[in-house]
Order: structure tokens, then sequence, then C-alpha cells
């Protein structure tokens, strides 16, 4: 019983489905050109087999002239997308989506690149024409057979066929002719299941995107990935860095017992705190696109002051030394350094607690490179440890990321009895 549904379920399933009339209306309206071109020679009156055999030829030169223009395939590819998809994906999806649908891909919707997508959309055309003129042609036809089959079945062999259509007339009263009268309107449906089907297959070779649009969507969509990337290691960095200092800072102050300390440390709780919330809404606003958001914005090595302040504020005593001119560092290796220092001091805090911390930030003034020294002092095994670990995790992954996107080096991990975080990043980005 399942062997003989099959064959029925394959049938009646897309006529079910919208993508199949937006499939026939396209395989109609290929027939357009030689529609226009049957109106001005030799017009509807007098247009015979022999002319209608010439419409399959006469607007083939017009078709290749207009493919040659490029915003042809762009038209040709807006129209595949629409008529011969289904779902939201064959309208290109949701705005600045992640990840594209991989159907979307398979049809290019761009004007015309090079002579090759030119030919290519020239060919489509004239497909679409002929599959176009043979639609037309069948829709006509069958159906008047099926007219003529009902007609013979009733005793009037004229009855239902149409006038003109070359249709046989079946002689004489057979009422078994109704029984075959549905055959024509199924054989019409599997036509255009068919039909459909096959030219969606061809619009995704003739019309799909060439290796030159592939390899620029692949492109875009890894820079799209990296900033992404970029954007969840600075929530990382700014927020970690916000919520280890306010923890740290109200141990230490419930710990003290000092009406004073409490003060100061929910004062770099405040401050803190602050500076998490502008970093958040900047990534907010870069996550909307929000044209007024610049690079420049972002901070740098520069305020790196905050960055220790926080730090003492936390219970750290911080030997830090600043040389060289930070301020004419290149932009991308002042704001990534910035981030680097953050999660340093973010771990030492996260994981040793407010222990003393060596810093040294130096900018070469010849070359424009810049070094970062985190020094911590292990203070036993349990901690070393645990820094040990650390460096697995996704802090100092990020770090060593940063530094190798910029095409600089970092070292993390246990140096001389001490945990040391040591990043170079060259100038030239």
């Amino acid at each position: 019983m399942t062997t003989i549904l099959s064959p029925v379920r394959a049938l009646v399933l897309p006529l079910t489905r919208a993508v199949l009339y937006t499939r026939w209306l396209h395989l109609l309206s290929g027939a357009v050109p030689a529609a226009v071109c049957s109106l001005v020679y030799p017009g509807l009156s007098g247009l015979t087999t022999v002319g209608a055999l010439w419409l399959l030829v006469l607007p083939v030169p017009f078709l290749v002239g207009w493919a040659m223009v490029p915003g042809a395939r762009l038209a040709e590819g807006l129209q595949a997308r629409l008529l011969l998809l289904s779902g939201t994906h064959a309208r290109g999806g949701p705005r600045g989506a992640a990840v594209e649908p991989v159907a979307v891909a398979r049809i290019a919707a761009a004007p015309a690149a090079s002579w090759g997508d030119r030919w290519l959309t020239a060919l489509w055309l004239v497909l679409r024409l002929e599959a176009g003129c043979v639609t037309v042609l069948l829709c006509m036809w069958l159906p008047g057979l099926t007219g003529a089959l009902l007609g013979a079945a009733t005793g009037d062999p004229a009855g239902g066929a149409g006038d003109g259509l070359p249709v046989p007339r079946p002689g004489g009263h057979q009422g078994w002719y109704a029984l075959l009268a549905p055959l024509p309107l199924v054989a019409l449906a599997a036509y255009v299941v068919g039909a459909g089907a096959l030219m969606t297959a061809v619009a995704t070779r003739l019309l799909g995107p060439s290796a030159g649009e592939r390899l620029a969507a692949l492109e875009e969509r890894t820079e799209r990935l990296l900033e992404h990337n970029r954007l969840a290691r600075e929530l990382h960095d700014s927020i970690g860095h916000a919520l280890t200092v306010a923890v740290v800072q109200a141990g230490a102050a419930r710990a003290a017992g000092s009406a004073e300390f409490t003060d100061r440390a929910l004062s770099a709780i405040e401050e803190t705190g602050r500076q998490a919330l502008e970093d958040l809404e900047r990534v907010l606003r870069l996550l909307r696109e929000d044209p007024a958001e610049r690079p420049a914005d972002r901070p740098g090595i520069v305020d790196a002051d905050r960055l220790l302040e926080s730090a003492r504020a936390a219970g750290s005593s911080l030997d830090a030394r600043v040389t060289g001119d930070l301020a004419a560092l290149p932009g991308p290796v002042s704001r990534e350094g910035y981030r680097i220092l953050q999660e340093a001091l973010a771990n030492v805090l996260r994981h040793a607690g407010p222990v003393p911390v060596t810093v040294r930030v130096a900018a070469d003034d010849r070359t424009g490179a810049l070094e970062l020294d985190i020094r911590n002092p292990l203070p036993g095994d349990g901690a070393q440890a645990t820094l040990r670990g650390a460096g697995s995790g996704s802090g100092l992954r990020g770090i060593r990321e940063r530094a190798a996107l910029l095409g600089g080096e970092a070292a993390t991990g246990p140096h001389e009895g001490e945990w040391r975080v040591l990043v170079r990043l060259p100038a030239d980005v």
C-alpha cells in the first residue's frame, strides 16, 4: 500500500506548497517576450502553427541584447529568488544576519561583473523563453483536452474543448471518457512540479554566484565572525574586570570592618561599574551598527592609569612604570594593549587576590612597538596550581589571540617564582 501511495504523495504534496504556484507564475512569465512579439508580427489574428514556432526564435536577439546590460542579471536574480525559492530566505533573510541561509547563496542578486556572467544570463533568458512558451501551450492544450473528453462523455464532442485549439475530439457518446478526463490535468500538475524544480536547479547554475562573489561573501562572513569574536572579548575583558574588582572590593571591605575602607571600596566599585557600563553601551552601539561609534572612541593604553587605580583600590600593591610616548602608538596597538593589561590585572585579582603586582608598560619611541610585562608572586602551591590552570582559560587565551591578530606574541605562565604575562605588540599592523 505504501508503494502505491508514494507516487501519489510525491505529486499531491507539492500542490499544497505556495512555491509551486510562484514557480508556475515564473514559468508563464517567460513567455512574455514571445507574446509581445506576436502582437507586432504576425498579430494574434494571423498567428499560425508556423508563426507560433517563429515566436520561439524572434525574441532571442532582444533577450541576448538585454542580457549584456549588467543590471539584467540583478533583475533576473531577484526574480528567481522571489519566485523559485521558498520561505523568507528567498528574499535575502534578515538584515545583518550572522550566517546567511544556504539557499540564498544558490542564486546571486548582483549585477553582472564579467562577460561570462552576461553570457550565462543570456542563456538563462533564452531557456526561460522556451520553457515559458511550452508552459503556455500546455496550459491551454491540456485543459482543452480534458474539456474534449468530458464533451465526448456527455455526448457533446465540441463541449468544453474551446475554439481553435488543436485537441482531439473523440466522436460518439462514450461515457467512460469521463474517467480519462482528469489525466491531462494530472499531467499538467506533474509538468509544473517537474519544470519548476528543473528551472530552480538551472537557475542555481546560471544565476549562481561567481567564484569572485563567493570569495567576497566568504570574506564578508569571516570579517563578521571576527568582529563578533572581538566584541565577545571586549565584553569578557571589560565586564569580567569590573565584576572581579567589585567582588574583591566587597570581600575586602567586609573583612576589614573599617568604615573608611568600606567607603573607599564603594567608591572604587562605583567607578569601575561606571566604566563597565560605558564599555557595555559602546559594544551595544557596535552591535546596532551605530555610525556614531568609531574605533577612536575605544579606550587605549594611554588610559592605563584608570586600570592601575582600579587595581590599587581593590587592595593590590602596584609597582607600575610607564616609559615611552604612549600617545604615539598606532590605534590598534594602543587599544589592544589596554584590553590586554585589563585582562591581566583582572586575572591577578581573580586568581591570586590583592597581592603585590609589578607592571611595566614600555613604548619604543623608535619602532612604535609596545611591551607589557605584568608579574605577581605565587604565594603557595595552591595559588600556583590555580594560576597554572588559568593559563588554559578564556582570559589568557584572549590575550594570546589579541597579540597574534596584531602579529605580536604573548607568553603567560610561572617565571622565576612569579606569574608573568609578557606581551610584545609590533607597530606595523
